[in-house]
């Protein structure tokens, strides 16, 4: 799977599941894009959101697990 794909589906079920908002999610997608741009390495957006204290390690497990 493409992992900008991945990264996109991950936030959206994390919204659906009501963990982020959509606009937490924006903001995150922004940091991502933003750390990509300045070539600070690429980060995946779940690191992004724990980082943020947004996420917990146990809402990702469960993200992860839906998305298989």
């Amino acid at each position: 799977m493409n992992q900008k794909r991945r990264g996109i589906r991950f936030g959206v079920v994390a919204v659906e599941r009501g963990f982020i908002t959509p606009e937490q999610f924006v903001a995150a997608l922004q940091v991502q894009v933003e750390e990509n741009l300045n070539r600070s390495g690429h980060r995946l957006i779940g690191m992004i959101l724990l980082e943020q204290g947004l996420l917990t390690l146990d809402q990702i497990d469960e993200i992860l697990s839906e998305l298989g």
